[in-house]
């Protein structure tokens, strides 16, 4: 899962265990389309038609959505999806609205233009926009527009949907990666800012180990390649078994993300989770609510190598303020980041809906 399919998640399955009666709908690319539960839920896939700019539109979706609107009391959106604008209106949509806002669009910039009027009449319908952290209200001129609707609700994870892992998973990838090293997790996009990393790693020794594929995962090995970098392991794609024993092992968490497009940051939440310090790049969104510089990690001034290294050698050579930060780290996430913490919210948010009505 990304970071929005693994926070819908979250949020579905921790309202089943409230007791509410969830349906999630999304698109999928499979020809033979199924409903199919899912801890506790039942997720609805509407039949992928096409895509334009990474968003996908189906007209399935159109029918399929009507008819769970009509037995449901609350609908969540989650937003950036320009096509869910187009149903909820197409349909006639009555009944309490929230949508998670997740981010700004930031780099289809001409496509923006043409959606800004239909964005801003859709947000402007909601019965309430939630943000993902307090730093992504005061820094997107797109929610203070809508001010007054506006709630924070940060995201959430449960540390027990995590598997646990076989010693000699530790032990495997202990003798494949060493016993310390910076770890980066995520989808290897343009705005992860991997290659900051890479020009930060020239004229060091630390292991690197990266996780995660994406569509410049090709051109950040050349780049590695040219630099004449060693120490960089890119790993593809892991399970979450191997993923979690990479986090217990690792040394500290980096991530350079340099772009408004990492709105949050659940990869830098999972490293929190785990009890790791944190390098992370300061863009005015939520990776800066969950690091805080100088006590859970360091932050460093995005798309700036230099930094970004020196951090890393503060880092390394400080073994014990590293771990402290870690400490930190972890009972930061235990008081504003667990998932009960974010269900518990978003049912308060719906009842209150509900009783609006």
């Amino acid at each position: 899962m990304g970071g929005i399919e693994q926070v819908i998640n979250q949020i579905a399955r921790g309202c089943v265990k409230l007791g509410l009666k969830v349906d999630v709908l999304s698109l999928t690319a499979n020809k033979t389309p199924a409903t199919i539960e899912i801890d506790g839920y039942l997720a609805h896939r509407a039949r992928l038609d096409f895509q334009i700019a990474s968003t996908g539109f189906s007209i399935s979706a159109f029918w399929r959505f009507y008819q769970l609107v009509k037995q449901a009391d609350i609908i969540h959106y989650h937003f950036p999806w320009p096509f869910m604008d187009v149903v909820h209106f197409v349909t006639r949509v009555t009944k309490p609205t929230v949508v998670t806002y997740h981010s700004d669009i930031i780099r289809q910039v001409h496509l923006n233009k043409l959606y800004r009027p239909l964005k801003g009449k859709f947000l402007g319908s909601m019965s309430r926009i939630v943000a993902t952290s307090p730093n992504y209200v005061a820094t997107s001129t797109v929610l203070a527009k809508f001010k007054d609707s506006v709630k924070v609700i940060p995201i959430g994870l449960d540390k027990s949907t995590y598997p646990d892992v076989d010693p000699e998973r530790l032990e495997f990838w202990r003798e494949k990666v060493g016993a310390k090293f910076f770890l980066f997790v995520g989808l290897i996009r343009y705005y992860k800012g991997l290659h900051i990393l890479l020009e930060a790693a020239r004229g060091t020794d630390y292991p690197i180990v990266i996780v995660g594929a994406g569509p410049i995962e090709t051109e950040l090995k050349a780049q590695a390649a040219q630099l004449g970098l060693s120490n960089i392991h890119f790993l593809g794609f892991q399970s979450d078994e191997d993923k979690v024993a990479l986090l217990t092992l690792s040394y500290a968490v980096v991530f350079p993300s340099h772009l408004r497009s990492e709105a949050f940051g659940v990869s830098l939440l999972e490293g929190a989770m785990y009890g790791k310090p944190m390098i992370s790049s300061e863009i005015g969104t939520g990776t800066t609510y969950i690091n805080i510089a100088d006590e859970t990690g360091l932050v460093v001034p995005p798309s700036d190598p230099l930094a970004l290294r020196q951090a890393m050698t503060f880092m390394w050579e400080h073994p014990k303020q590293s771990a402290y930060m870690g400490q930190q780290a972890e009972l930061r996430y235990k008081k504003y980041f667990t998932a009960d913490r974010m269900v518990k919210s978003y049912v308060d948010l719906y009842r209150e809906l509900q009783d609006s009505q």
